[in-house]
């Protein structure tokens, strides 16, 4: 059976202005295993339940510090289908300062399912929320997105795009991302090899974030990873256009460790 992949955004707020630089999209890829390996959850009837925990030296996605250059403590859950419909909810400690406070909690719904043996399909749509703001700004907004997933026998690959409409607490701008992530595993070890580069145009880009005039730019991070039953360990160079501002766009080696259940 061919891993399945779901897309996952997060927001970035860290030493951005509410008005120029508002929460950033970002991809993490969560493959799901064969039945009877680790991280496949609980099952009852059609019903799958799974869990996520993971602890990372610095919350960066697009290239983008989320937590301010410090570490975060993250996690969630996945309701899924047999059909390949599934919800979930992720959240993360953030650095946001009193416009978006210091929790970032993500709704997201969709479908998943293969449409060959090695070609995976996913599309759905996510919903940001920021419950410990103080401001009482209009901070939430929609993101749909969708991603194809290929099988290449030791490697995988996922192409993707996900995008943010006009909505009020992105300054009345919309925001297109798209990306392209890749690993292989290493044979006769537990270590993978990952890759990923993506492309921002619109109000979310880091150099835009970063503050300047221009709001296209590229991400990118090479890292490795190991993982052994429910636990895993990755290491990551991320990096981004644009202004390098120390804590927020600066180039950053990340470190974390999770567990899936």
């Amino acid at each position: 059976m061919l891993t399945s992949f779901r897309g996952h955004c997060a927001v970035s707020l860290a030493g951005a202005s509410i008005f120029l630089a508002p929460p950033v999209m970002a991809q993490v890829v969560n493959p799901a295993d064969e039945p009877g390996e680790a991280g496949d959850g609980v099952e009852a009837g059609p019903i799958t339940v799974s869990a996520n925990v993971a602890l990372t030296t610095d919350y960066r996605f697009r290239g983008v510090s989320l937590s301010g250059g410090d570490p975060a403590l993250q996690g969630g859950f996945d309701i899924a289908h047999d059909s390949g419909f599934y919800i979930g909810t992720w959240a993360s400690s953030i650095d946001g300062g009193p416009a978006y406070g210091d929790l970032e909690v993500d709704f997201y719904g969709g479908w998943s399912g293969n449409l060959t043996d090695a070609v995976a399909i996913d599309v759905g749509i996510l919903y940001y929320l920021y419950p410990t703001e103080d401001l009482g700004l209009d901070t939430d907004y929609w993101e749909p997105y969708a991603s194809l997933g290929f099988n290449l026998g030791p490697a995988q690959a996922t192409l993707g795009v996900a995008y943010a409409f006009e909505q009020d607490s992105l300054g009345g701008e919309d925001n297109l991302y798209v990306y392209s992530d890749a690993g292989i595993g290493i044979p006769t070890t537990p270590l993978t090899l990952n890759a990923h580069l993506g492309y921002t145009d619109g109000s979310l880009a880091p150099p835009f974030l970063a503050g300047s005039a221009d709001d296209t730019g590229f991400d990118y991070s090479l890292g490795i990873s190991a993982s052994t039953g429910i636990f895993e360990a990755s290491a990551a160079y991320v990096g981004v256009d644009g202004p390098s501002i120390d804590g927020f766009t600066d180039d950053a080696l990340v470190v974390t460790i999770s567990a899936s259940f």
